[in-house]
Order: structure tokens, then sequence, then C-alpha cells
């Protein structure tokens, strides 16, 4: 019986124990609560916050990039009331609000990781946890992933500047080096771009050193033409001027051409040819199809009027000399 009372008073002692431990701290434990709460709503506004400002200010670029866009348009007098400009600039808005979302999705993650990073750590300190060792082994770990993924953070950051500059897109024909075809993908780490053979090349960003884009605002159709040593110039210039009219007037050819074709003249003598240059200004992507096209349309005006191309003259004697028999 003793033992049944001795055993019920320390239960009340302990009980006793744990009200005064409560009693004494409770203030305490409702302002470390307060604290947690403050601290998460804080955390929480400042999210929503950053992530308005993001929203916006990807929302401006796009509005500005667009404004920019028309402008020099109507600066080089591109602008045509078509469906193939309306499906162009259709195209070319939904390029760059895919490039703002993709920009606005990583810039929203690096706040919520930054943000709701130090909301913890600072929750962690509220529970009276020395934080020290922690910011010492973050420090730590940081540094030892800063050394053995340079090069990951090199084609992050050249991903994030190279969408936000807008140096190239997908559909693009782009020179990157040793990679020259069309971009198929775009990732904050690498591109992918799809050669002449088909081969699908995977470039990191922090590799790309200088992009040559030839889908951007316009392009030229240089066409080089050889012609004989023997060739009347004045003739020669007559009839290309009056081809490269005909041709930018042609249904098929005058909504990609964004300017008069110029004949720009003799560009170079030598090896028994005298080169004449053509230009025309296109939309871009264009230039391809326009320049093979104008080709072949000089290479008929040409027969007809009797007008002859320069062939390679090759030396009498030594290497490459022209034998017989």
């Amino acid at each position: 019986m003793a033992e049944t009372v001795n055993s019920a008073d320390a239960v009340v002692a302990q009980a006793n124990d744990f009200v005064e431990w409560f009693r004494s701290n409770t203030d305490q434990f409702i302002s470390g609560l307060l604290n947690v709460a403050i601290i998460l709503l804080v955390a929480i506004l400042l999210r929503a916050l950053v992530g308005r400002i993001i929203t916006h200010v990807m929302k401006r670029m796009v509005g500005s990039r667009q404004r920019l866009s028309n402008a020099k348009a109507k600066a080089t007098k591109a602008v045509r009331k078509s469906a193939d400009d309306a499906a162009n600039t259709a195209d070319r808005q939904l390029r760059q609000q895919q490039r703002a979302d993709t920009i606005r999705s990583v810039l929203r993650s690096v706040a919520t990781f930054v943000i709701f990073g130090v909301a913890f750590v600072m929750i962690l300190g509220e529970f009276g946890i020395n934080l020290a060792p922690i910011i010492a082994s973050a420090s730590v770990l940081g540094l030892a992933i800063g050394f053995g993924a340079q090069s990951l953070v090199q084609d992050f950051l050249s991903g994030i500047f190279m969408m936000i500059e807008d140096q190239y897109g997908v559909g693009d024909t782009v020179d990157i080096g040793d990679a020259v075809g069309t971009v198929e993908e775009v990732t904050l780490r690498i591109t992918k771009v799809r050669d002449l053979d088909g081969g699908l090349w995977h470039v990191r960003n922090g590799e790309i050193m200088r992009v040559c884009n030839m889908n951007q605002d316009w392009a030229n159709a240089v066409v080089d033409v050889p012609l004989d040593y023997s060739v009347d110039l004045t003739k020669a210039h007559e009839v290309l001027e009056q081809a490269v009219t005909e041709f930018a007037a042609e249904p098929a050819n005058m909504p990609r051409i964004l300017a008069k074709p110029e004949v720009n003249g003799v560009v170079s003598i030598g090896n028994g040819a005298v080169t004449v240059r053509v230009v025309v200004k296109t939309k871009p992507g264009e230039q391809w199809a326009l320049g093979r096209a104008l080709r072949g349309l000089l290479k008929q005006r040409f027969d007809a009027e009797g007008i002859r191309v320069a062939y390679p003259l090759l030396p009498a004697t030594g290497a490459g000399a022209a034998k017989e028999g």
C-alpha cells in the first residue's frame, strides 16, 4: 500500500514539474510560435511580391521587344498587309512569349529557393538550434559544388543571358562554331542544332563563344555572277537590272523580298572572269531559296541574250595544265 502511495506521489510530482515548466515557458513558447508564423507569412508575401515583379518585368520585356520589331519593320518598309506577314508576326510573338515564360519560370524558382531557404534557417534559430555549424557546413558544401560544377553553372548563366538577349530560338539557322544548322531545342544548359547532313549537335551553352543567327530581322541573298572577260558590261548590267526587277515583281517572290534588288556592279576581276554581284534583301530564312531561284533565272536570261559566263583558265604548263590525248 505504501509503495502505491509513493508511486502516485512521484507521478503527481512529475506532473507538477511539467505544469510549472509549462507555466514558466508559456510566454517564450507563444512568442516563438508567433515569430515562426510571422517568418512564414513574410516569406509567403515576399515570394508573391517577387513573383508579381518578375511577371511584370517579363511582360514589359515582351512588349518592348514587339514594339522594337514593329519599328524595325516600318523603318525598312517591310510591313505588308498579307496573311503571310500576319503568320510571321504571330510566330515571332509566340517565340518571344515562350522565351519570357522560360525566363520567368527560372527566376521564380530561384526566388522561391532563396526566400524559403532563408526562412527555414530563421525558423531553426527560433527553436534554439545553433546555426553556426549548419551555416559553416552549407558554406563548405557550396564551395565544393562551386568548384566541382563550374562548367554547369557557366552553362546555366550563359543560357539565361542567351534567352534574355534573344540571341536565337527554335527554328533559327545558326552558326555556333563547329555546329551549323537549325536550332531544334533550347534549354538553360544545352542547345540542340540539326546540321545539313541530319546530324544532331548537343552544344553546351557555356561553350558558345559567338553566334551567327541567319534568321533574325532580315537577310541578304547574295548572288555572284562570274562573266566572261569579253562580255560587254553595259549590256550585262542592263540584262541583270531587268531580270532582278522582274524577279522581285513575281507574285511568289514579292512577299518575301523586303527591298528592291541591287546590282552592285563588278566586285572582282581574275582568272578570266569579271564577277558581278546582285544583292536581294529578304525576310529571314528566305535568302537561300530566293538565291537559288534567282541564279536559275539569270542562267536562262544569259543564254537567251548570248552572254557568256566565265570558265576557269588552266595553266599551259606545270601542275593543273591541260593535256591533250
